[in-house]
């Protein structure tokens, strides 16, 4: 089990130098992924699994094994893109997407089940969903439903 109150000392530490980095650069430090599964186990009391668990990312109260998902999108960019691969090959019971702003701070989160992403992943067209198991943000949202919100917290 992680102890989410130290994770969450180290990646606030981490996600300051990622923003100075940015704010440099104007590249990434590629750090979205582990501050978007410690935000989503933060907001939603869900339990960080272990490293390398597979196909999952983190359980709820209900033992439901959950993986994370995370974009940063900058505010003045619109909602484009896709969320990581998912991949099919494990246990798991539904996938949660965080939106992140510049700043990496929360903004919204999504849920989608396994059934309804299977579906989607399923469907002919798209060469990055058919071969890599990536999605949309636009199709995720769709299949899925939003379960939390910067303006409604």
């Amino acid at each position: 089990m992680i102890d989410l109150e130290k994770a969450g000392k180290i990646l606030e530490r981490a996600r300051e130098a990622a923003i100075d980095y940015y704010d440099l650069t104007g590249k990434p430090l590629g750090i979205t992924g582990e501050i978007g599964e410690y935000m989503t186990a933060r907001l939603l009391g869900l339990e960080l699994a272990d490293a390398r668990a597979a196909g999952y990312d983190a359980t709820d109260k209900k033992g439901r094994k959950i993986q994370i998902k995370a974009r940063s999108i900058p505010s003045k960019k619109k909602l484009s893109g896709q969320i990581g691969s998912i991949s099919l090959d494990h246990e798991w019971d539904c996938v949660m997407f965080i939106l992140l702003d510049e700043r990496f701070e929360p903004q919204a989160i999504f849920e989608a089940d396994r059934g309804a992403l299977e579906a989607a992943l399923a469907k002919p067209g798209s060469k990055a969903r058919n071969e890599r198991g990536a999605l949309s943000i636009s199709k995720f949202r769709s299949v899925g439903m939003q379960i939390w919100s910067a303006d409604s917290a």
